[in-house]
């Protein structure tokens, strides 16, 4: 199974950046995704989770700014950052609980950069 996260770049701050990210491979059923991000010197954070069923969780430091949402079908996560702060930048990366066992998978990782 292979994560592939797409859609960070450069942006001012207020302004917006949608985050995808797409699993390929043997895959029978994902079930938790989940995005997380990692700032220099600090460490990795969970932002926001999505239960199959559709169940979301939120970070404090994003609720009302961010929302995660996944297509089944296409085995994708995508994660709506709105409102974004200086302080958001970061790299962002995406996670997947895959199969019976929940596997736990990683993309690489897709810098997001805002600039004040």
């Amino acid at each position: 199974v292979q994560l592939q996260a797409s859609g960070g770049g450069l942006v001012q701050a207020g302004g917006s950046l949608r985050l995808s990210c797409a699993a390929s491979g043997s895959i029978f059923s994902i079930n938790r995704m989940g995005w997380y991000r990692q700032a220099p010197g600090k460490e990795r954070e969970l932002l926001a989770s999505i239960t199959r069923s559709g169940m979301t969780n939120y970070a404090d430091s994003v609720k009302g700014r961010f929302t995660i949402s996944r297509d089944n079908a296409k085995n994708t996560v995508y994660l709506q950052m709105n409102n974004l702060k200086p302080e958001d930048t970061a790299v962002y990366f995406c996670n997947m609980e895959v199969g019976m066992l929940d596997m736990d998978y990683w993309g690489a990782g897709t810098l997001v950069t805002v600039s004040s």
